[in-house]
């Protein structure tokens, strides 16, 4: 891969900033996520700029890994997908910076550690920020799993978002959420990812127990599929974060489902930011 140059912006760079200037107009950040090469690497830049154009605050942009144990049977099938059709971490990060040149919506890149390794973590870091990248989210690097290479990501110009699952502890949850940079990333219920029919009825005393005592803002994840979920997410959260629902409706109906699909989670959200303001 070529050096990278970085990019430039008239947005705020940081997610802290993006974050509080929603917060001050009373919005809730809508955080899709997309895998890299789904469904072909031609997709990813044309895919990127509709989510953005549809509505998406922050893009998750997942790296493609062969063995993506914390994802459920629709991310995990479009990782593989992409992976056959010649998808990469060197193509994710071209398609960023492709799409860079067009928006400024921010983007958290989404990988396991694995990847990132390979690539050389110095490098990563540099290449993927001088891509335009906000943020990392590493799925397989709990908090103290290693705190010499955490270190190398928190000092680095990317937020490093933690992840807090239901079955944390409350003191856990506090320590996570410490370190957290840019937002937290509360996992709605245990186990993979997927789009579920119910949210747990349990989410909004956990979430705002969370935000209560977290220093950065706290989106939500993981089962999310309809305008009414992100509605009910809107109301108790900073930001809301859908991945395999999003996956279907792009296998479904293309640019155009994802569109569809996306702008009924903005609009759905936009009536709680009117209602509470």
């Amino acid at each position: 891969m070529e050096s990278r140059s970085a990019t430039t912006s008239s947005e705020p760079r940081s997610l802290s900033d993006r974050f509080a200037r929603w917060g001050a107009e009373g919005r809730r950040a809508l955080i899709p996520y997309l895998t890299a090469g789904y469904p072909t690497p031609s997709h990813t830049v044309a895919l990127l700029r509709t989510l953005a154009e549809a509505g998406a605050d922050v893009i998750e942009l997942g790296i493609p890994f062969s063995d993506p144990l914390a994802d459920g049977p629709t991310i995990q099938r479009a990782s593989h997908v992409a992976i056959a059709a010649g998808s990469s971490l060197n193509h994710a990060l071209d398609a960023l910076e492709a799409f860079r040149r067009h928006s400024d919506t921010a983007v958290v890149l989404f990988s396991y550690l694995n990847p990132v390794l390979r690539h050389g973590v110095d490098a990563f870091l540099t290449d993927a920020a001088n891509a335009g990248a906000q943020g990392l989210l590493l799925t397989d690097l709990p908090l103290g799993a290693d705190p010499a290479l955490e270190a190398r990501f928190e000092r680095s110009p990317l937020a490093l978002i933690r992840l807090v699952a239901p079955t944390t502890t409350h003191e856990r949850a506090l320590e996570i959420a410490r370190h957290a940079q840019g937002f937290l990333y509360f996992i709605s219920r245990a186990g993979v990812t997927g789009a579920r029919s119910e949210l747990p009825p349990e989410l909004p005393q956990q979430v705002a127990a969370l935000r209560a005592e977290s220093g950065v803002p706290v989106a939500v994840g993981f089962g999310i599929s309809s305008p009414a979920h992100a509605a009910a997410v809107a109301r108790v959260a900073d930001g809301v974060v859908v991945g395999s629902a999003l996956i279907d409706a792009i296998e479904k109906g293309g640019a155009d489902g994802a569109t569809q699909f996306l702008e009924g989670l903005r609009a759905a959200m936009d009536d709680v930011s009117r209602d509470h303001g």
